[in-house]
């Protein structure tokens, strides 16, 4: 059995934990951006926390279940409707046979999650059900129209969680310095700094709009070895965080590293929200 997509949002994908040890090959890692809120999702049906789910962009899908089963949504805060009438948001629900799910637009944060109970069980590429929308390694974006196979229910069953403030209502980003700290004329200047997101940001990297970086040398680097949350420093001075689906490797320097506790915060960041830089 499985669901039908009636309408697939702005961008909508089947994501897991990610293929991880691929970058040798070029392979980004791909995977749900905010982790904790899909793996959370996940527990919320009974899922083990690698399942595959739906991650939706600002909301917006729409799907109909083709056999009874158990959902959860969680990360952007959303209306959800189950045939037309209201469905909690971060807690598990039913659905019967042929019933329509819809998610309303995303009223805080930017990235949705749907799990299932059972997964979604589209065929693994390199060990990983996500898709990668730089290199399109992995399930093709899901559109309407798209059939989506569900798993056999396995794990210990739906966790009794209770939900807390979700971290991307933080605003600011933690940086460690570093490995080409030493190309920025002024470091000590990204502390404190507010930038607005850019509209031109995708799963790929957070474009940040703001106080332009001044280097302190010119010229270029040769390309090196990218990894999550780099914060690289392209011509124009605008740093550029990248995120899951980033390419492996890269020409400009990377000044600052995210920590890895704020990546949530920069998959959740709305085109046109400030964020503001802190050093560790």
């Amino acid at each position: 059995m499985s669901l039908l997509v009636t309408d697939a949002g702005l961008l909508t994908t089947v994501q897991d934990r990610g293929r991880p040890g691929w970058a040798h090959l070029g392979v980004p890692r791909a995977g749900a951006l905010d982790g904790p809120a899909a793996a959370l999702a996940n527990r919320l049906v009974g899922n083990p926390v690698s399942a595959a789910l739906l991650e939706a962009t600002l909301g917006g899908l729409r799907f109909r279940a083709e056999r009874a089963c158990l959902l959860a949504v969680t990360g952007a805060s959303c209306r959800v409707d189950v045939g037309g009438r209201p469905a909690p948001w971060g807690a598990a629900f039913s659905v019967r046979a042929g019933t329509e799910v819809a998610l309303g637009p995303a009223s805080d944060g930017a990235r949705c999650y749907v799990a299932v109970r059972g997964g979604i069980a589209v065929p693994p590429v390199l060990g990983s059900r996500s898709t990668d929308t730089l290199s399109w390694v992995g399930p093709p974006v899901v559109t309407r129209g798209t059939r989506l196979p569900l798993g056999a229910p396995s794990g210990d069953g739906p966790a009794d969680v209770v939900m807390t403030a979700a971290p991307y209502r933080r605003r600011e980003l933690l940086l460690h310095l570093g490995p080409r700290a030493d190309w920025v004329a002024d470091p000590g200047s990204l502390d404190g700094a507010t930038y607005r997101v850019g509209t031109d940001s995708d799963r790929v990297g957070l474009r940040l709009d703001g106080p332009v970086v001044r280097r302190a040398r010119s010229g270029e680097l040769l390309s090196e070895g990218i990894v999550l949350g780099a914060v690289q420093l392209p011509p124009s001075g605008l740093p550029l965080v990248f995120l899951h689906d980033h390419p492996t490797t890269g020409g400009y320097p990377v000044i600052a590293v995210v920590d890895e506790a704020d990546l949530p915060v920069c998959a959740q960041a709305r085109p046109g929200e400030e964020l503001v830089l802190r050093l560790r």
